[in-house]
């Protein structure tokens, strides 16, 4: 009863390792998401400390990677002291994961904040040109997001852009694409998206940042398993006999 219950420890543990090397893909591959993501609207909000969890996230990718290797062997090679350190070095990942899911949720409150106290400048340096950074993300953000102006696209005639442009128009990153011939006129304000971008890009940034916790959270479920069956084989390795014959006897073998 004792080897049967050992071998389904081991069994677990080996299978456990093979999830954390996708587990390390999976999570830099959020990772380098979030900093992409975050890459189309960094102009959006100044606090770079947002990307932390990101960091933290691709770190841990890196190392369940590393935990992975210790683990397998470890386990094959029914060493004790390979065991308690692939246990203490999931413990350590953990703590960590459970600092990414803290952090996420406090940058994710912050977001908002940041976007409402950005936007407006952003929207002021707009000049209309692709050699422009605060131009391009506007262009690409009203695209993407299918909105116009802050709150609406009566927004830009408070723009310094609308009032040296005097055409009674906005970029046409704001007209619709199932309009044809649209040339941002404020005269045919139907052929516009109709929602302004603070509540979608607040909206969007909590969404990728809600990836994150989710992603932490989920793993460190699945570490806090292999913490479980390390801790079972090392345990039972050290009070059952019969595992230690076994083990003497697979060694001589």
């Amino acid at each position: 009863m004792g080897q049967c219950g050992i071998t389904s420890s081991k069994t677990v543990l080996v299978f456990l390792n093979l999830i954390f090397w996708a587990a390390a893909g999976i999570l830099c591959y959020i990772g380098a998401y979030v900093f992409i993501t975050y890459d189309d609207y960094d102009h959006f909000f100044e606090d770079v400390y947002t990307l932390i969890p990101a960091v933290i996230i691709i770190a841990v990718g890196t190392l369940l990677f590393i935990i992975g290797l210790i683990g397998c062997c470890a386990t094959i090679r029914e060493s004790s002291c390979g065991l308690a350190t692939f246990a203490a070095i999931l413990l350590l990942v953990f703590v960590t994961e459970c600092v990414v899911v803290v952090l996420g949720y406090i940058y994710r409150a912050k977001v908002e904040d940041e976007v409402n106290h950005t936007i407006q400048k952003v929207y002021n340096k707009y000049n209309g040109t692709n050699t422009d950074a605060p131009s391009r993300a506007i262009d690409y953000v009203q695209r993407q997001l299918h909105c116009c102006g802050i709150h609406n696209y009566s927004d830009w005639r408070n723009t310094r852009w609308f009032k040296e442009s005097k055409n009674n128009s906005v970029p046409v990153s704001c007209c619709q694409p199932s309009v044809t011939n649209c040339t941002g006129s404020l005269t045919r304000p139907a052929d516009l998206y109709q929602e302004g971008c603070e509540a979608l890009v607040v909206k969007k940034l909590k969404e990728i940042m809600m990836y994150v916790i989710w992603a932490a959270l989920t793993f460190a479920s699945i570490q806090m398993l292999g913490m479980l069956c390390a801790c079972v084989v090392l345990c039972r390795r050290s009070h059952d006999p019969a595992y230690e014959l076994l083990v003497t006897t697979n060694s001589y073998a």
